[in-house]
């Protein structure tokens, strides 16, 4: 992660896990220059039979339109599916984190500049500080105490941001992804009338969800973000024949 003038603690090596299944990542929410090509094959064999249980849970088959649908502007929702484990209890924590009421009161012209200040902002003020040394637990979803946060504390802080200025809550969701390394991340997707963009703490820019190079799992479902769908789209998706599943 950049540290956009910031000094980053980097906290050992450990496991995550991602659906059921363990992979070791250096940290949390961390694009590696260093994973040599052996352990990232590792890695997606790992990533698909993760990302293949979780399609045989949602669908009864994985079908092309299915695995084309990620082609558009938007993500494309495919079935409910559980809320990532560090997520619970959010809704009762933070009623603003899945409230689907309102309207926008900016307008489209402003939005991407303030989406950009946001996202800019957050991430230069914001430490990153994994969760199991700050709370002692492998996932625990929270606004950024003084000490920092983890990728989906970024998430929810600039969506909290984003709200209190005018930007409806239902157009701003929660994804969880695995990153170019095949590492558990999160993000905050902003949807727009042209296509959803995506804020993250490992980017000072804000880019199209296609454009991310991420490998997209669940996002809050947008008319209820209580409830989560899985969207399974991007990254290493495309890169294996739908016929192999």
């Amino acid at each position: 992660m950049t540290s956009f003038g910031s000094n980053i603690s980097r906290p050992a090596n450990r496991h995550r896990n991602i659906g059921g299944a363990k992979i070791m990542s250096g940290r949390d929410c961390d694009l590696s220059n260093t994973t040599s090509n052996a352990v990232l094959k590792i890695k997606k064999r790992m990533a698909f039979g993760v990302i293949a249980s979780i399609i045989s849970i949602c669908v009864t088959g994985f079908s092309p339109a299915f695995a084309n649908s990620g082609a558009g502007a938007f993500l494309v929702a495919h079935s409910a599916i559980s809320a990532p484990a560090g997520a619970a209890g959010l809704c009762g924590k933070y009623r603003w984190a899945c409230d689907s009421s309102g309207h926008s009161n900016i307008s489209q012209s402003d939005l991407i500049g303030l989406a950009a200040s946001v996202n800019t902002k957050v991430n230069r003020q914001t430490r990153e500080i994994a969760d199991q040394t700050q709370f002692g637990r492998e996932e625990y979803w929270t606004l950024p105490t003084a000490r920092g946060g983890d990728c989906e504390d970024f998430a929810l802080l600039k969506k909290k941001t984003l709200i209190e200025n005018g930007v409806a809550s239902k157009n701003l969701l929660i994804a969880t992804v695995l990153d170019r390394s095949l590492n558990n991340h999160a993000v905050l997707v902003l949807r727009t009338p042209k296509g959803d963009l995506v804020l993250d703490n490992m980017n000072k820019d804000i880019r199209p969800w296609k454009k991310t190079g991420y490998t997209f799992l669940k996002l809050q479902n947008p008319a209820a973000p209580g409830r989560w769908d899985a969207v399974i789209s991007g990254g290493i998706i495309k890169e294996r024949p739908t016929a192999t599943w």
